[in-house]
């Protein structure tokens, strides 16, 4: 990682060479795209990003949440700071100097990119304002105290995804796609983004999953499923709106007969007349004057050419607090403050445990998290939780989380550009950074460990 700037703090050149070990070539390739937010992050003039891999007779390495952001993000957040310090200058200011306002490697514009209100809001709540320039000037008692941050970014990802909704005689609706629930929310956001759509009580909706029976959906990876699979639901209560309002001006003494269907609307299990409220049929009246026990339509979205006109991306602003005891050489995250604009958020209390798994991630991947390979065999010999060591509740501090409103109609109906891998990008590098700011050193290479930070 290199970067040149002037002595304004304007950058000028930007490298980022990227090297990914990977298996035998009959098991395939894997390349760790550390440098794509690089490519696009803050405005340079003169950009250059490799990815080169080197084959190992070791495992082939694979995707693991926010699979290149997360660990590329670490180089270029932490070069950042080590040029905010040789410039002294804030690091917050350094990077609203090259705020990228257009894509500068696609040369197209964000469908939305409101980094700068992240950068307001995350700043504000943790009192970045009051932060010194000088390492090692915090103190409380013999502690280091240290502040650091750093800018989080993700491409908004979306699959073809199908869905089906059922309209059961009895009133309630089911709405199915094979999808899966990874413990994220799936079936709470789509069954309120059905509901919304419907305008239904939500106890007279569900949303049911992981049946191959049901319309196919990608995979959850990518932070795409509620973009993909929200678009689905979305399309099919449209479709099924358009079959429900043409059932209700085909049946016999219709009570809104005479009209078109635009006129009409679905509201509390009616098929009713917009401008007449009181001339409507329910959904169940409509399937028994049709025989029919259940009504069931299929539809699916996927992706246009939106990706070819704009850029899509979410972004996010991670502020970290450490305090290092200089004797012992211990490390500890005692405040941590992560400002998020991804899109609509469809559930703020999933959306929030996203967030603290993606901050509580990037505390591991800092301090704590790393994997051992033997050298002479090529295997992994900490493969199990007794010998890899990752964080537990007495590790974390309190994680203030901050969701910035963000409407980009651009990306997909859902207006949804994905959480689950966004708080885990910079993560790591703003704890660095805050250990840096505390002790004076530098660690470039994770986890930071009490050996690395002894003098």
């Amino acid at each position: 990682m290199r970067l040149g700037a002037d002595s304004e703090g304007r950058l000028l050149a930007l490298t980022h060479d990227g090297l990914t070990s990977m298996s035998h070539p009959a098991l395939g390739e894997f390349s760790e795209p550390v440098g794509l937010q690089s490519e696009m992050l803050y405005s340079s003039a003169n950009n250059a990003v490799t990815h080169r891999l080197v084959p190992l007779n070791a495992p082939l390495p694979t995707y693991m949440r926010a699979p290149g952001e997360a660990s590329g993000s670490f180089a270029l957040e932490s070069a950042m700071d080590e040029l905010a310090a040789a410039l002294k200058m804030d690091p917050l200011e350094l990077r609203l100097r090259n705020y990228a306002e257009t894509d500068p490697h696609e040369d197209k514009p964000f469908s939305s990119k409101a980094l700068r209100q992240c950068y307001a809001d995350g700043s504000e709540a943790f009192g970045w304002a009051h932060r010194p320039i000088e390492a090692g000037s915090l103190r409380e008692g013999s502690a280091l105290i240290g502040w650091g941050m750093a800018t989080a970014t993700y491409p908004m990802n979306r699959s073809e995804a199908g869905a089906r909704i059922v309209f059961d005689s009895d009133g309630t609706v089911a709405v199915q796609s094979g999808t899966q629930d990874l413990g994220t929310g799936a079936y709470t956001v789509m069954a309120q983004l059905a509901t919304d759509a419907l305008k239904l009580p939500l106890h007279r909706v569900r949303f049911e999953l992981g049946d191959s029976d049901f319309p196919k959906a990608p995979v959850s990876g990518g932070s795409q499923s509620a973009a993909s699979v929200g678009s689905a639901v979305l399309a099919v209560v449209e479709s099924a709106k358009q079959r429900l309002f043409e059932m209700a001006l085909a049946a016999k003494r219709s009570p809104v007969a005479g009209a078109s269907v635009d006129d009409l609307e679905l509201s509390d299990g009616f098929v009713r007349l917009r401008s007449a409220p009181h001339r409507q049929i329910a959904v169940p009246a409509l399937l028994a004057r049709n025989r029919l026990e259940r009504l069931v339509v299929e539809g699916d979205a996927k992706p246009g050419d939106e990706k070819k006109r704009y850029s899509m991306h979410s972004f996010g602003a991670q502020f970290a607090e450490v305090r290092v005891d200089p004797e012992l050489a211990q490390i500890r995250v005692t405040r941590f403050v992560g400002a998020y604009a991804a899109g609509r958020i469809l559930n703020m209390k999933t959306a929030r445990s996203q967030a603290l798994g993606g901050i509580t991630m990037g505390i591991g991947m800092a301090l704590m998290e790393a994997t051992r390979i033997d050298p002479n065999t090529g295997r992994v010999v900490n493969s199990n939780v007794s010998e890899y060591v990752m964080p537990v509740n007495a590790d974390i501090p309190d994680l203030t989380t901050i969701f910035v409103e963000e409407q980009d109609r651009m990306i997909n109906p859902a207006g949804v550009k994905g959480l689950g891998e966004l708080p885990i990008v910079g993560a790591a590098a703003a704890v660095a950074n805050a250990v840096w700011h505390a002790t004076g050193i530098r660690v470039r290479d994770l986890p930071i460990t009490a050996e690395k930070i002894l003098v």
